[in-house]
């Protein structure tokens, strides 16, 4: 049975805390794919809040020795059970990474991948030379801060205690 995740991202895409149940099931269905997997990404945080717990002690236990969890959740408690932040420890054969800014520990990689984002994203902007703003485009929406003379972002608004724009209150921004 699939996990239903009612309201789990707020307006802008950011995670919202579920309840223990929502985490207890998700454990549950995990289990059995951790338990095959030789390598485990976790990165589920929670703005403002202690990261969920998503792998137990017995789910890595389930692992097969040599296997690794790459626990990017660390720094705020860790997805892992057994993460311990900012190092890289061995438990039940299974190595466990909780490096904090784990892309700076390889900055030619990370160079490269932020080198490609920023090329994809201004081919999304320039079309035929020419800058050209979507504003349908979730991206472009989302991050285009000023427009005209004016702060247009929802999100920057609000930090500087700006009034909604007038599309903003009519629900069409």
């Amino acid at each position: 049975m699939p996990i239903e995740a009612k309201d789990a991202q707020d307006a802008s895409g950011y995670a919202k805390a579920q309840d223990e149940e929502f985490y207890r099931r998700q454990r549950e269905l995990l289990g059995k794919v951790i338990a095959e997997s030789d390598v485990v990404i976790t990165a589920a945080v929670v703005p403002g809040k202690k990261s969920p717990v998503l792998v137990t002690e017995e789910m890595v236990k389930g692992m097969a020795p040599g296997s690794v969890i790459v626990d990017l959740a660390a720094e705020r408690g860790g997805n892992c059970e057994l993460s311990k932040a900012g190092e890289k420890i061995v438990a039940h054969g299974v190595t466990i990474i909780g490096l904090f800014n784990f892309a700076s520990t390889v900055p030619h990689h990370a160079s490269q991948m932020y080198a490609r984002n920023i090329s994809a994203f201004l081919q999304l902007l320039v079309k035929d030379g020419k800058l050209q703003l979507n504003l349908e485009d979730d991206i472009i929406k989302s991050t285009l801060l000023t427009q005209g003379g004016e702060v247009v972002n929802p999100k920057v608004r609000e930090f500087f205690a700006l009034p909604p724009l007038i599309a903003e209150r009519k629900g069409t921004a």
